[in-house]
């Protein structure tokens, strides 16, 4: 046998990130995203397959803009008045505004050279 010393299947640390809890409003409004931590986990790579690799891609990321103070702030009251009122899609444009993908500011206004 060849390879007899390896009886068990050789093993690699991976980390992921977890959140330690949920932020409060006030974190969310004030910046920085929520502190994370890593774990180390042992992941098995007893599952090789010998394929030719997909194309790569590119994948599209969806377009931020930097949220004000005033735009966080009133995207919490309008996510606060959907929790209120039980309708979740102003909840959800609470949570665009506060973020920045409400797709406000993506259209700038050209300028006119010659005038």
């Amino acid at each position: 046998m060849r390879h007899s010393h390896r009886r068990t299947a050789r093993t690699t640390p991976v980390t992921t990130t977890t959140r330690t809890k949920k932020p409060s409003l006030l974190s969310r409004l004030t910046r920085p995203r929520p502190a994370t931590t890593t774990a180390t986990t042992r992941r098995d790579h007893r599952n090789h397959h010998t394929t030719t690799p997909a194309p790569v891609t590119a994948t599209h990321h969806h377009h931020q803009r930097r949220p004000s103070i005033g735009d966080r702030i009133s995207g919490a009251l309008l996510k606060l008045k959907g929790t209120v009122t039980g309708r979740s899609g102003q909840k959800a444009a609470g949570t665009r505004r506060m973020r920045g993908t409400d797709g406000r500011g993506s259209t700038t206004a050209r300028r006119r050279y010659g005038r």
